[in-house]
Formats: structure tokens, C-alpha cells, sequence
């Protein structure tokens, strides 16, 4: 391997217009790469032979001088969007072997720009969970390492291949999914920046639903810079997504001037929790100076319904998710359990779903069937959806008052360890989300950057909350934290 590989977006897309490189040697590094990387169990589904095609289409269109900014840039893409003729799985038993006949918006609009495809990477089953763990791959590992320490570490979820895969270079970006986080915080545990865009820039159409009124598509990158590169690629009106916004697409990379003098940044007193690590408070401190120094004004603001946030959560995602898990039957495609004789259609639907989904998966299906019914709809759902309306309300308020952007951690630790977690109530999984969830409520776009290391030498992140629409504005501050916070880190390869 060359160790191109390594390259940013930004570095190969100069590199691939100045011909110094061809997409197809660019492309057989990643593959090389993907190959040599098994111990991260980042990839699902390899597909070097359509990747290098690919590659070879996009040297073609370089060589034309008429190419867009992502052709040639091998990625990898979450096995949450549908690939046509690529097995696409939602790392779940029950839809096993299920190859889509057809292709997501978001990989359609990548592929039209003559990106490359490595493969499909692991995730938590239906995107439920925050480690990696709830896959039926197994879990993915993060590259990086505590000081002194063999011991695997969690790549983040739901996202979690996505993450190991970028900060691992065994691609220069990838897909991810953003249900309550799950873009942003392996982007934090991983050192990789972490964009989830407003509700409803990005389509859906193609990409397995988990909860369809939270869940976003976004870019996983190495750099600013290339989360707003890769989300121009892929933002846009889609007719087949009814959730999909009119609006036009502003250019998000030229909105990266590095000037943010007179910007309001919003520090948010309800998310000073009790119990939150001295170094994530120092990191927030240190983030808010940055901006300061870079011409900000620092305000504090009121989120006061954030302490309803995660209940809310995790009554209404449970809730959307058991009605969009109930196509899962053994009946049209995936996983079909084997009956015994006499046994009826009911006893298939019963057992098919019983062996092929997960505990956690199952866990919410009957949380959410639960809310649903029809004694607990008006205690449940629809006081979720009250505060989800109030949560946004406050955002709204914040907004109007001049904000420009929200600053917040964008996870409560460093990454922990494999299995760490296993035993314990799961509501302490959740608590990974205690940060990131409100934006999914409000449907805000945010980004996790990376900013520093904590004691044990693991990556630790911010989060920026934008006005929605404005990804162009929010991005352009991230990129003012990114270049002060000087994260250089990279993991030390151990695979």
C-alpha cells in the first residue's frame, strides 16, 4: 500500500484534477487497505470489483476535466442504505441474504458523481444501540487504543463501522445515519467529524427506517472541509421522499471562510449535567475560548425542556421502529423460520421474528407496541410528542433571540470498552445519547469535531447545534474549532 489511503477528500480530489494520481490507483490502496483491516470488522460486504469499475468510469470523467468534486473517492457506505445487487442487511439475522433491486437516493446521487463504492459497513442491528454491539456481525473496533491498553474498544453506534473505518483509513469518508446521535457520537469516540443534517435535506428513500420522523443521513470524514464537500454531494429534493425539502443547496463549501467574528454562540446551562467528567468540562471550556478568541461572543441560553429529552426519545423512536420493524414477517424477503408440522402462519411470523431479530431490537419493537396500544397512547405517545414540540420550542426561542450555533460535548466520555457495558440496565447505554437526541426532536442539523484527548490518550469531541438550514454557517464555525483545537491525532496502527 501506498498509504493513499490516508488522503482526505480535499487532498485526493486536488490530487486526482492535477492527474499526480488515477482514481484506480487511489482506489486499489483503499482496497488493499479493507483487505488488511479484518481486525476492525468495519465492513460487512467487500466489493473491490465494483469499486475499481468505478474507478476506472472516474478516470475516464477526470480525464475529461468534467468531474465532480467526489468523483474517485472511494468510500464506504453504512448497510443501512440499499445497494442494488449488494447485500444490504440493516445488520440484522432477518434480512439475511436480501440484495436490494434497487439503489438508495443517497448512493444514486453518489455514484452520478462518480464516487466509488468499497463496501458496506457494520452497524448496530436497525440502528439501535450506541457500541457496535447489537450486530449480527458482530461488533465493529475502534482503531484507537487507551494508553497501555490492548483492550477493544467500542467504535460508537450506530454508525460504529462507519467511524472505524474512516479513522482507520480503510476509506476517505463513508455514510452514516443519525437517529438520535449515531452519526455524531462514533464520530466523537473515533476522531473523525460527524455530520447530521437538518431534517429533510438529505432523502431517506432507500435507507432502512429505524424511526423515520428522527432518522438523517450525513457524511463521516476526516475533515470539515469533507463532511461539507460530501453533503453537497448528497443533499437535494427527492420526489420519492415525501419528508424531503424544496430547498435549494446552497454551496457548504464555500460557506467555510473562517470568519466567524460577531457570531452568537450558544453554551446551554441544562447541559451541565451532575456527573459529567472533568475533562469533558474542560473540553467545553476550551472549545467556547476558541470561539472567543476567534471573534465569537459566548452567551449562555436556556434549553429548559432538555430534561425530557431522552424519555421523549425513547418513547417515540420505540414507538415508529415497531411500526416500521413490522414488515419484517418472513414472508416477502429475508429470514424465514422453519414450522413445524401443523403450525400455522401466525406461528411463522411469531418465530421468524423471535430468531431473527436482536434483544435490543426486540426490546424497543415491544417497548413501542406498548406506547402504542391503545391504554397507553395518550400517557405515552402523545405526551412524547407534547415535549418533543416544547423541546423544539426552545431551540426556536434560542434561535430568535440572535443565537448562531449551539456548543455542547458531544458524548459523556471517551469511548469504552467491548463488553463494558453488556450486563449492565440498558437505560446506561442511553445515557450515550444524552446530548445528541434533542437535535434529532427538533430535526437541527449538528456536527461532532474533534477536539482533544483525554487522560487515557482517546479522542474526545464537540458538538456545534445549527439553525436549521443553515448547515453552510454551522460548518464554517466547526471549521473555526477545528483549526484551533489543532486535533491532529491519529490511532496507532495496531491492525
Amino acid at each position: 500500500m501506498s498509504e493513499l489511503s490516508k488522503l482526505t477528500i480535499t487532498e485526493a480530489r486536488e490530487k486526482l484534477r492535477a492527474k499526480e494520481i488515477t482514481a484506480v490507483e487511489l482506489t486499489q490502496d483503499c482496497v488493499d487497505a479493507v483487505a488488511a483491516g479484518d481486525a476492525l470488522n468495519a465492513y460487512c460486504a467487500k466489493t473491490p470489483e465494483i469499486a475499481l469499475e468505478q474507478a476506472a468510469a472516474a478516470d475516464a470523467r477526470l480525464a475529461s476535466g468534467d468531474a465532480p468534486d467526489m468523483c474517485g473517492i472511494p468510500l464506504g457506505i453504512k448497510d443501512l442504505f440499499c445497494t442494488k445487487g449488494v447485500t444490504s442487511q440493516a445488520a440484522s439475522k432477518i434480512l439475511s441474504g436480501f440484495k436490494p433491486e434497487y439503489e438508495s437516493t443517497v448512493t444514486t446521487k453518489l455514484w452520478d458523481a462518480g464516487a466509488v463504492m468499497l463496501g458496506k459497513l457494520n452497524m448496530d442491528e436497525f440502528a439501535m444501540g450506541s457500541s457496535n454491539e447489537t450486530s449480527v456481525y458482530g461488533a465493529a473496533v475502534n482503531p484507537w487504543r487507551r494508553k497501555g491498553s490492548d483492550a477493544p474498544l467500542t467504535a460508537g453506534g450506530s454508525s460504529g463501522g462507519s467511524a472505524a473505518a474512516v479513522a482507520g483509513d480503510l476509506c476517505l469518508a463513508a455514510t452514516g445515519t443519525d437517529t438520535g446521535g449515531s452519526i455524531r457520537q462514533p464520530a466523537a469516540f473515533t476522531g473523525t467529524v460527524g455530520v447530521k443534517p437538518t431534517y429533510g435535506r438529505v432523502s431517506r428513500w432507500g435507507v432502512v427506517a429505524f424511526a423515520s420522523s428522527l432518522d438523517q443521513a450525513g457524511p463521516m470524514t476526516k475533515s470539515v472541509r469533507d463532511g461539507a464537500i460530501f453533503l453537497n454531494a448528497i443533499s437535494g429534493h427527492d420526489a420519492k421522499d415525501s419528508t424531503s425539502a424544496n430547498f435549494d443547496v446552497p454551496n457548504f463549501e464555500a460557506a467555510l471562510t473562517g470568519d466567524i467574528k460577531g457570531k452568537k454562540i450558544g453554551i446551554p446551562r441544562e447541559y451541565r449535567l451532575d456527573g459529567t467528567p472533568a475533562e469533558i468540562e474542560k473540553l467545553w471550556n476550551d472549545g467556547a475560548d476558541m470561539l472567543r478568541d476567534a471573534g465569537a461572543e459566548i452567551v449562555d441560553v436556556s434549553l429548559p425542556h432538555t430534561k425530557y429529552a431522552l424519555p421523549a426519545y425513547y418513547v417515540l423512536a420505540p414507538a415508529e421502529a415497531s411500526s416500521n420493524l413490522a414488515r419484517y414477517d418472513g414472508v416477502r424477503y429475508g429470514h424465514r423460520a422453519t414450522l413445524a408440522k401443523g403450525e400455522g402462519i401466525d406461528d411463522m411470523y411469531a418465530r421468524t421474528r423471535a430468531e431473527g431479530l436482536g434483544p435490543e431490537v426486540k426490546r424497543r419493537v415491544m417497548i413501542g407496541a406498548y406506547v402504542l396500544s391503545a391504554g397507553f397512547y395518550d400517557a405515552y405517545y402523545r405526551r412524547a410528542q407534547r415535549v418533543r414540540t416544547l423541546i423544539k420550542k426552545d431551540f426556536d426561542d434560542v434561535y430568535a433571540s440572535g443565537v448562531d450555533a449551539i456548543l455542547t460535548p458531544a458524548t459523556p466520555s471517551a469511548a469504552f470498552g467491548l463488553g463494558e457495558m453488556k450486563d449492565a440496565d440498558p437505560i446506561k447505554m442511553y445515557l450515550n445519547d444524552v446530548f445528541t437526541v434533542t437535535v434529532n426532536l427538533a430535526g437541527l442539523p449538528g456536527v461532532s469535531v474533534p477536539t482533544g484527548l483525554d487522560a487515557q490518550g482517546l479522542p474526545l469531541g464537540l458538538q456545534l447545534i445549527g439553525r436549521p438550514w443553515e448547515e453552510g454557517e454551522m460548518l464554517n464555525i466547526a471549521s473555526v474549532l477545528e483549526k484551533s483545537a489543532e486535533f491532529t491525532g491519529k490511532a496507532a496502527k495496531w491492525w
